[in-house]
C-alpha cells in the first residue's frame, strides 16, 4: 500500500514537471541563469512595431545570422527575410558566444532608435571631408551585414550619403517625416535556443 502511494507522487511529480517544461527557458544574464516565461516577439513583429517599443524592454527571438569580428559585441537576428532584421548589442554582457551564429537566440533588452536626417548627414560630410584632406583614398565603410540591415546599396560613404538622402526624401513625401529610424536592442540577456 505504502508503495502505491510512492509511485502515484512521483507520477503526479513527473506530471507537473512535463507540465511547465514548455513555457520555460534558461536566460543567461552574465552568468547568472535564470527560469523565464517565454513571450519573445518575432522579427518582422518587433520591426513593425518598433517606433512604439522606443526606450521599452523586449524580448526578441530570431536567426543570428551574424556576429561582428571585432569584439563579438554585436549580433544580427534575421526575421522571416534578410530584410528584417535587426542589430543586438552586448552592452554589459560584454561579448556574445560564437554559438550564436546560425542558432535562434532569444535576446531581452532596450530596444533604441537612431534617427539618421539631415544634420547627421551633413556632419557625417564634414567627417569625410576632413579626413580626405590628412590622407587620399576612398575606403569602404560599415560592416556589410549592418549595411545590409539598413538597405544600403552603396558602399562608398558619398554613395551612402546619397542613398540615405533619396530614402529621406521619398519617407517625407510618403509621411512627413524628414529622418530614417534605424532600430537595434541594447542586451541585457540572451539565450541560444536548443
Amino acid at each position: 500500500m505504502k508503495k502505491d502511494y510512492v509511485l502515484l507522487a512521483t507520477v503526479f511529480v513527473m506530471l507537473i514537471g512535463f507540465a511547465s517544461c514548455g513555457n520555460k527557458s534558461q536566460k543567461t544574464t552574465g552568468g547568472a541563469t535564470e527560469q523565464r516565461q517565454s513571450s519573445a516577439l518575432e522579427v518582422d513583429s518587433l520591426l513593425a512595431n518598433a517606433d512604439s517599443l522606443v526606450g521599452k524592454e523586449v524580448t526578441v527571438e530570431g536567426v543570428c545570422t551574424h556576429i561582428c569580428k571585432h569584439g563579438g559585441r554585436k549580433i544580427f537576428l534575421m526575421g522571416s527575410d534578410d530584410t528584417q532584421t535587426i542589430r543586438i548589442e552586448s552592452g554589459k554582457l560584454e561579448k556574445f558566444d560564437q554559438k550564436c551564429v546560425n542558432s535562434v537566440v532569444s535576446v531581452t533588452g532596450t530596444l533604441v532608435e537612431d534617427r539618421i536626417d539631415e544634420a547627421y548627414l551633413q556632419k557625417w560630410e564634414a567627417q569625410i571631408k576632413a579626413r580626405n584632406a590628412e590622407k587620399n583614398g576612398n575606403d569602404e565603410e560599415g560592416c556589410s551585414t549592418e549595411k545590409n540591415a539598413r538597405g544600403e546599396t552603396d558602399n562608398t560613404p558619398e554613395g551612402r550619403i546619397a542613398d540615405f538622402r533619396a530614402k529621406i526624401a521619398k519617407r517625407k513625401a510618403k509621411s512627413g517625416k524628414e529622418y530614417l529610424s534605424f532600430y537595434y536592442i541594447k542586451a541585457f540577456s540572451y539565450e541560444i535556443q536548443q
